[in-house]
């Protein structure tokens, strides 16, 4: 990030709250498109996954800056980082990582068994969390929530920003989706850092749901504390532009077919010329903004259609 996030100015937007950058951001609108990746496997997206983190780590001396990607999307990658953590294979990797949550349902104790930092540990598993260099979830426990997420950001900040956005791809209604927690018509802008989104009901029964069918450690308490959750925390699309390296992955299609018209759509749209338009296009499809990156590597399975 190249301003102080000391100077972050909120914005409303239908609802939504987004903490910008104060100076005026000189964003280039070019359209790279999206050139898929098809794998066989979910494993084998694990594996290519990993191979971007050993890319970047062969390229760069020093820190390595990510942030992870929750779900099924990752996990297989989590799995195969779990596996080197207790072979000791990858320490020297290992020991140069600063880790970043993208998003998280609040408020909620960071102890909850939905929460993707548990989902995270249980994959991951204690010693990768005892060899990384450092560990940073958004606080959903905070009292003041935006404090909470203005305290995260620096942190980013400080350490130079993402050197890999790890990212899934979300459907939404009308063949529309959202990246990290950027959803449609929540007004977010080039310049929004990061943002304080309501939550849905539909959300919370996905997300119930989905760590349910997982296999995570939950009980009735927990549940009730997430469902009482009012809130979605997300980086937003300029920590999303401003990472070295997007890698996403798309590999639970059949479980959730409607990945199939929605991440067409923003395979084959083209954002328009003129920036107002393109500015409506994103807010009705933020899916697309994974279109401005000029370093994006998307992997995905048969199942997607491609």
């Amino acid at each position: 990030m190249n301003t102080s996030t000391t100077n972050l100015i909120k914005d409303q937007a239908n609802g939504n709250s987004w903490l910008r950058l104060a100076s005026e951001s000189t964003a280039r609108f070019t359209d790279y498109g999206i050139t898929p990746t098809v794998l066989e496997t979910e494993e084998d997206v694990g594996e290519a996954m990993l191979n971007e983190l050993l890319a970047t780590a062969a390229e760069k001396d020093g820190d390595i800056n990510i942030a992870l990607l929750g779900g099924r999307g990752a996990q297989q990658m989590h799995r195969l980082l779990g596996r080197l953590a207790k072979s000791g294979e990858r320490d020297a990797l290992l020991a140069r990582l600063n880790v970043f949550t993208q998003d998280a349902l609040a408020p909620m104790g960071m102890g909850n068994g939905f929460s993707f930092v548990r989902d995270f540990e249980r994959i991951l598993g204690e010693e990768f969390f005892q060899k990384i260099k450092s560990f940073t979830p958004m606080r959903t426990d905070a009292d003041d929530l935006e404090a909470g997420l203005v305290e995260y950001l620096q942190k980013l900040e400080s350490l130079g920003g993402l050197d890999i956005f790890f990212i899934g791809h979300g459907p939404e209604d009308n063949q529309a989706s959202h990246l990290a927690y950027i959803k449609p018509f929540s007004g977010a802008e080039h310049q929004h850092v990061a943002g304080i989104i309501p939550i849905s009901s539909s959300i919370l029964e996905h997300h119930i749901s989905k760590f349910k069918a997982g296999g995570s450690q939950v009980n009735e308490t927990d549940e009730q504390e997430c469902r009482a959750a009012e809130f979605i925390l997300t980086l937003g699309p300029a920590a999303i532009l401003q990472a070295k390296k997007v890698v996403q992955s798309v590999v639970d299609a059949d479980s959730a077919p409607a990945k199939v018209k929605t991440y067409a759509k923003v395979l084959h749209t083209q954002l328009s010329e003129d920036k107002s338009q393109a500015l409506r296009q994103l807010d009705e499809n933020p899916g697309l903004w994974i279109r401005l990156h000029p370093n994006v590597k998307s992997f995905v399975l048969p199942n997607v259609g491609v």
